[in-house]
């Protein structure tokens, strides 16, 4: 079965858009589990991007065109990012597709305009939330590049899907190179989205939140797109460490079968993964912010670990 590029990039943006909401709801369940709560319905996220969608846009005085063309920006830029990502089905590219490095600064630049939105308001927590997100991207900019230069020695590439291809040729669990890159893909992923203990993106508390102060000000449809590109970016950071980590499923030959088969195994691979972020966020307070980047060097240090292994190995 012959596939065109235009109906794969198609593929894997209905995969992220369609679970993205899903693994974020997982989330939230688990830690309200862990907290003897019932905790929200695995649908929730649908529901409430689909009531934000119905909701008025009200915007500040003194928005200027940012605030009204960031939402749009923000899930563009990341939905050309899935572009980059295999989910369930790595495809034959050439050198210049799918490069890490154009990923990396796609996600640099949609926290970019984060910024510049939680300060066109004229909001003091919007731009309180702004200066301490500028703050933490020093740090967490070098460590991302890091991490993501671990993964290219590794795979010996700079195409994502490339590296899922090798990955692929390993046996899960069986490399420590891969083991330890585990590692950092997941501190990134607790870093880049903002979760306890670097922040908690439920929070509305005024001496602690990062994520939300930049978005105290948007409301309706606006609102609803930063969800969903909040949700999408998570599931991205996953696909990630999933396909390095346990590429099992991962279509190589398409077929609908071997699709719908890669969708189902990715669904339970990437729920499995929620619960243990969950665990993870219920089991940590939050740190203090002057303390947060002892988070960030310790993906460091396991990615530099990672390169060394594979020198010596």
């Amino acid at each position: 079965m012959s596939i065109t590029p235009v109906l794969a990039g198609l593929l894997n943006l209905g995969v992220v858009l369609l679970i993205s909401p899903f693994y974020m709801t997982v989330v939230k369940k688990v830690k309200a589990r862990a907290q003897r709560r019932e905790g929200p319905p695995l649908l929730q996220g649908y529901y409430t991007i689909a009531k934000l969608f119905r909701k008025e846009v009200v915007y500040s005085d003194y928005a200027s065109f940012i605030s009204r063309i960031a939402p749009y920006a923000t899930l563009a830029i990341l939905l050309v990012a899935a572009l980059l990502v295999p989910v369930i089905w790595i495809p034959e590219i050439t050198v210049a597709e799918g490069n890490i490095i154009v990923f990396l600064y796609l996600l640099a630049f949609t926290r970019f305009l984060l910024a510049l939105l939680g300060l066109d308001a004229g909001s003091t927590f919007g731009g309180m939330g702004s200066s301490r997100e500028m703050s933490l991207s020093a740090v967490i900019e070098p460590t991302t590049v890091v991490v993501f230069a671990a993964m290219a020695y590794v795979a010996g590439t700079l195409a994502i899907p490339e590296m899922f291809r090798h990955a692929t040729t390993i046996i899960p669990g069986m490399s420590p190179t891969i083991l330890l890159l585990s590692v950092s893909l997941f501190i990134l992923i607790i870093v880049e989205t903002g979760r306890i203990p670097v922040d908690n993106p439920e929070t509305h508390l005024e001496l602690t939140m990062i994520h939300e102060g930049m978005l105290l000000d948007t409301s309706g449809r606006n609102l609803a797109l930063f969800e969903l590109s909040h949700a999408v970016k998570q599931t991205l950071l996953m696909t990630l460490l999933i396909n390095m980590l346990i590429p099992f499923g991962i279509v190589q030959e398409v077929s609908v079968l071997g699709l719908a088969l890669a969708t189902v195994l990715f669904l339970l691979k990437g729920t499995a993964l929620s619960i243990v972020i969950g665990i993870v966020e219920s089991s940590f307070a939050k740190m203090r912010f002057f303390r947060v980047p002892n988070l960030f060097m310790m993906a460091f240090f396991f990615s530099v670990l990672t390169i060394f292994s594979e020198v010596m190995l």
